[in-house]
């Protein structure tokens, strides 16, 4: 419409305002016939346009429901995607996680085989020195044993017969005499005997230290059977005997022995004697360094000694049988112990917390799968910082 005609409109409406009062909503049929002309005409332009407005907007509403049934099916379509994305992800994350668990163990076990085999040919190499080093000792120092007693008893003969010579001749010619005099006979007499009985004492050490390097070996006994774990502990003891006695820097270390009542066990002999040796050599470097500390750690020379009178190295070995039938075999020291840190890495392979050079990381690894998976039994740790570390053995006496 218009601006003239909108003139027209708003002057007809003007001039009616005098004459019929409009509602403020559309006339009924009696306001109708009141209208003049020009009223009439105004209301139905005015409805005109109300009806093109409506259209208008029904059109608009119409395309507003279809653009939003368009964005609604959208929405739906990106919520399923996005479900999809979303289970997709959830399954790649899964597939991630499991192949890193996969790659993990993977990588545990060849590191335990990795170190099974170094910790195996050593052990070998170690068990073939060692049969070879005690066969050959052992048959000279059985020739040497065996002849200690007829040397003995010759030597008896001898001084038999020159104790009746003095009986008989008690006044030599003065050669003899000088002779008698330049060898301090009663000396000799006296001590000979002496001489060899510790010939004989030496030569059984040796025999014992053989018949150890032997038993701890046992190279001639690859198969299960029947053994006495209390020889192969003392075996091992025997074997670190040097490490245990005193030495310049430090005291003996205790080493108290409670052995119970325990049956003959099925095992792999070399291979338990192996764990014991690792243990007690862990446990001789544990009083080690706690003894070394309290020298080393910038207390005065009073503080030292009285520190030093108060503590003794000890370890203790135990063994028994617990209510559930199994043997249980337990090695304790009285070091500084070992953190819960620490202890949850015990027996992983190569770890350590020895200076570079003094440890390995096997040898714990290495007797935890000789206990666990080979005797298939237990091996834990009891510790805690300041009162020593205890390890525990289980193993069942029928086993394998």
């Amino acid at each position: 419409m218009g601006s003239t005609q909108k003139n027209t409109i708003s002057e007809c409406i003007g001039n009616a305002e005098n004459t019929v009062q409009i509602p403020d909503f559309a006339p009924n049929f009696e306001q109708c016939l009141l209208m003049t002309e020009c009223q009439q005409d105004c209301w139905q332009n005015l409805f005109q346009e109300i009806t093109v407005k409506l259209i208008e907007t029904e059109k608009t509403l119409q395309t507003v429901q279809s653009q939003n049934h368009s964005l609604t099916e959208r929405c739906y379509e990106l919520e399923e995607q996005l479900a999809e994305s979303q289970t997709a992800h959830h399954a790649l994350m899964e597939a991630s996680a499991a192949q890193a668990r996969q790659f993990s163990e993977a990588l545990k076990q060849l590191r335990q085989n990795q170190a099974q085999i170094v910790q195996t040919e050593k052990m070998s190499s170690l068990g073939q020195l060692v049969a070879g080093v005690a066969h050959e000792i052992n048959n000279p120092v059985n020739f040497i044993y065996g002849n200690l007693s007829h040397a003995t008893e010759y030597t008896q003969d001898l001084m038999n017969l020159l104790q009746l010579y003095q009986q008989y001749y008690p006044d030599p010619v003065a050669d003899i005499q000088n002779a008698i005099e330049t060898v301090d006979l009663p000396f000799l007499m006296d001590d000979l005997p002496k001489l060899l009985s510790s010939l004989k004492v030496g030569a059984e050490r040796i025999q014992k230290i053989v018949l150890s390097l032997r038993s701890f070996s046992r190279m001639d006994e690859a198969e299960v059977k029947e053994v006495n774990i209390h020889e192969g502990l003392d075996s091992t003891l025997m074997i670190l005997h040097n490490r245990l006695k005193a030495k310049c820097d430090r005291p003996a270390i205790e080493v108290i022995q409670d052995y119970g009542n325990i049956p003959l066990i099925e095992c792999y002999a070399g291979q338990l004697n192996q764990v014991f040796m690792n243990l007690l050599s862990n446990a001789i470097d544990a009083v080690e360094d706690r003894y070394q500390s309290s020298i080393l750690n910038g207390q005065s020379k009073d503080e030292q000694d009285l520190d030093l009178d108060q503590y003794i190295p000890e370890i203790r070995i135990q063994t028994l049988m617990t209510d559930s039938g199994r043997v249980q075999i337990a090695i304790a020291d009285n070091g500084f112990g070992i953190p819960e840190s620490v202890q949850q890495h015990l027996f992983d392979p190569f770890f350590t917390t020895k200076p570079v050079g003094k440890g390995t990381g096997l040898g714990l690894s290495i007797s935890y799968q000789i206990i666990t998976q080979t005797h298939r039994g237990q091996l834990h740790c009891i510790s805690s910082p300041g009162n020593g570390a205890e390890f525990v053995i289980e193993i069942p006496v029928r086993s394998l």
